[in-house]
């Protein structure tokens, strides 16, 4: 712990109990739907739960999905390493929600498509849906291999874990419910999985805020160590984290993984009404502004435990999504159980995020690349659409291996969503909110689009924005104690032999790196999305203009329409009653002049009555 000699640990029968509970608890889920729809042979309700589902499953299910075992374990190790200005993520995920919600949500499920990518015919041509389709399936089989592969490394080296065993248990696992019991399995294995994964996460945070004596301590500590680092509002795109990085690229990158990628979409319309998807996208959203509060603080939690003796830079750990396990076999071996309900954690976050990828594959497989082209009967089709769940299941398992090249877990999912997502999204936004966008149009710009932010991508890989551009916050060693007896190094890193202080510095220089280091740089990682949708938006609409798009007409049920708003109800209802309100005083004025008005008849005869004189 911070400053002390690190205890060593290892899991005991009780974590392996806790763990397992978990699969065969995720493994039944998906044998009880698969019993309960028996004989339910519809390819469509397999794969949307049959358009029944209620808000509070579905909400719980994304942000399930969102919980990925990538956000779980690296998310706190960017708060570690580059301070709590990782908070403003949430001004992105509530601004991207309401333009979910507004935008492009009534349209899907206006339409009741199963795949995303149908719009993408009904709007422009087949080309178009195709390309998009083949784009999501490269997208998200290439994410799933890195949401299996580095959470399981970084836990075996931490734990002592076999590697492949962990990965090829997971994928089985995953695998076997989602192909027994279809979106349902899905859905409700991620309500259960959640609860897990809340548990194990809490449990970590409350362990280290009682070993560091309290909240404030860690606030005090995270504030010494200059990690409230809030207010950082350069403009410069090439920084890695800034106020206009994080809005402006966490917005566009949340509307890219929420707007039109089919693992969310598909869940959306397997609501059983409109409003029942919007309520599920807000509670979504409260969802995953809750766990970026937690990721926050448990970031600072780490800071304030290793303040005076960092992991990484002693060679205890080799990379920093390490830490959080470093952490709870640091902390929590004395609980029999614990270590075990975080590493299952691990793994639901996995499995959830595995399991709804692997559902929208099967779905976009079916509708995009089969049914248009073969006559099957309904009752091949689900059959089908089961041995594609399994059929990608086994792929992901086996893609796990490429993730290896991959980098930081969270930076590498961020640039693959984006490289890829980023161009779609661009096309979607042409085709609901440009009338005039033609299908010449709407291909170029998805070329040009995913061209530009995938040299973007490969680029800020190859040639990794320099220290003064990521200023990555500063760490020591100074109160790291080697020669202590019980220190331990879970690694293949060689610890230094006597105590050294080694404190990272914001800016160092450029020796040693590729000499076009020096000369190329790229946008922050967070920018992959926003490059590839504006290249698709302005390209497409360039060249619809010159390709007959002034000209065009359009079904209006593919495009925005301001009477599926939230927002043009609300006002519609405040107009009413503004013109209630208005009416009333008019009819209260009316009735005022009314009583007011001396009749003549009444008039002369009160005239009468106050001229009697007695007699």
């Amino acid at each position: 712990m911070s400053g002390d000699s690190l205890v060593a640990g290892s899991l005991v029968a009780a974590d392996y109990v806790v763990f397992a509970l978990m699969l065969v608890v995720s493994t039944a889920i998906g044998v009880y739907f698969a019993w309960a729809n028996r004989g339910q042979e519809s390819s469509r309700d397999f794969l949307t739960g049959g358009r029944r589902l209620t808000a509070f499953p579905v909400s719980i299910s994304l942000t399930a999905s969102f919980m990925s075992s990538i956000a779980v374990m690296s998310s706190q190790a960017e708060v570690y390493r580059y301070g709590a200005i990782f908070i403003l993520f949430g001004l992105g995920i509530i601004l991207s929600t309401v333009v979910v919600s507004e935008v492009f949500l009534p349209v899907f499920y206006r339409l009741a498509i199963t795949s995303t990518h149908e719009y993408l015919e009904m709007r422009f041509n087949r080309a178009a849906r195709l390309l998009g389709t083949v784009i999501f399936i490269f997208q998200t089989v290439l994410y799933i291999g890195i949401v299996i592969y580095g959470p399981a490394l970084a836990i075996s080296q931490i734990a002592d874990v076999n590697l492949w065993g962990g990965i090829i248990t997971t994928g089985i696992v995953c695998t076997l419910y989602c192909t027994l019991g279809g979106l349902k399995a899905v859905v409700w294995t991620d309500v259960f999985q959640i609860g897990i994964m809340i548990s194990g996460y809490l449990a970590v945070i409350i362990k280290s805020v009682i070993l560091q004596g309290g909240l404030l301590k860690v606030i005090s500590d995270s504030q010494q160590g200059g990690r409230l680092n809030f207010s950082d509002f350069d403009p410069n795109p090439l920084r890695r984290h800034t106020f206009w990085t994080m809005v402006i690229g966490a917005t566009t990158g949340w509307i890219v993984l929420s707007g039109t990628n089919q693992s969310q979409v598909q869940r959306y319309v397997s609501c059983k009404s409109l409003t029942h998807a919007r309520i599920a996208v807000y509670i979504y959203m409260f969802g995953l502004c809750t766990f970026l509060v937690s990721t926050l603080f448990a970031g600072m939690c780490l800071f304030s435990m290793y303040k005076n003796c960092d992991p990484w830079t002693a060679g205890q750990i080799s990379t920093l999504d390490q830490l959080m396990p470093y952490l709870v076999m640091d902390i929590l071996t004395d609980y029999s159980g614990l270590p075990g309900l975080f590493f299952a954690a691990v793994c639901s976050g996995s499995l959830s995020t595995v399991s709804t990828s692997i559902n929208a594959l099967a779905a976009v497989t079916l509708e995009d690349l089969i049914k248009p082209y073969t006559n099957m009967s309904e009752k091949h089709l689900f059959w089908m659409s089961k041995g594609l769940t399994f059929f990608y299941g086994i792929l992901c398992i086996a893609m796990a291996g490429l993730a290896s090249a991959m980098g930081a877990m969270l930076q590498a999912s961020v640039v693959v969503n984006g490289a890829t997502g980023g161009p779609l999204l661009g096309v979607f936004t042409l085709g609901i909110l440009c009338p005039f966008a033609t299908s010449k149009g709407a291909l170029s710009g998805l070329l040009l689009g995913l061209a530009a932010s995938t040299c973007v991508s490969i680029g800020g890989l190859v040639y990794p924005p320099s220290p003064a551009m990521a200023r990555p916050l500063p760490l020591t060693t100074e109160g790291c104690d080697f020669n202590a007896t019980n220190s331990f190094n879970w690694t293949s890193t060689t610890l230094p032999t006597e105590s050294i202080s080694i404190t990272t510095s914001l800016v160092q220089n450029s020796d040693g790196n590729h000499l076009l280091a020096d000369t190329w740089q790229f946008p922050s990682y967070l920018y992959c999305g926003t490059v590839g949708i504006l290249t698709s938006v302005i390209v497409g609409l360039v060249v619809s203009m010159f390709t007959g798009g002034r000209t065009s007409r359009v079904d209006l049920r593919l495009t925005f329409k301001k009477e599926d708003t939230t927002f043009y109800y609300l006002f519609i209802l405040l107009k009413d009653r503004v013109t209630r309100r208005g009416g009333r005083s008019k009819v209260t004025e009316s009735r005022q002049k009314t009583v007011g008005v001396k009749r003549p008849d009444l008039c002369s005869t009160e005239m009468d009555l106050l001229n009697i004189t007695p007699t």
